[in-house]
């Protein structure tokens, strides 16, 4: 070499987000608008085998953007594991969390209160 400094920048950019973005379904977190308040969302586990419960669904967490209280949303196993078939991917879509956000609230959940989180057991449309 020369005796002269190389600087070397790599940018990376994305695209910015688009409608079509905001169906993804093989998202593991994100935000999603229920009646103009913003819940963030996190897979907190997925479909696994339990030696003494069996087969237990994928549980989803749930938080309201400025409030204290969060909940969790455990759906049933999926039907192909109950069949012996291999897992397939995870599919968590805005509005499948959307109705599981509407269900927790209707069955009690009050994001603004104190407290440890909620637990819901929902159905495998989040209801």
């Amino acid at each position: 070499m020369n005796g002269h400094a190389i600087d070397i920048t790599v940018v990376c950019r994305q695209k910015p987000a688009s409608r079509v973005d905001m169906s993804n379904t093989h998202r593991l977190a994100g935000t999603v608008d229920v009646d103009g308040l913003h819940y963030d969302w996190e897979l907190r586990r997925e479909p696994q085998w339990s030696e003494f419960e069996g087969w237990k669904g994928m549980a989803v967490a749930l938080l309201q953007q400025d409030a204290q209280r969060g909940a969790v949303l455990e759906f049933p196993p999926p039907k192909r594991l109950l069949k012996g078939l291999p897992p397939s991917r995870l599919q968590i879509s805005d509005a499948l969390v959307s109705r599981g956000i509407r269900a927790a609230l209707m069955a009690g959940w009050e994001p603004m209160s104190r407290g440890k989180p909620m637990v819901f057991v929902v159905d495998a449309d989040g209801n």
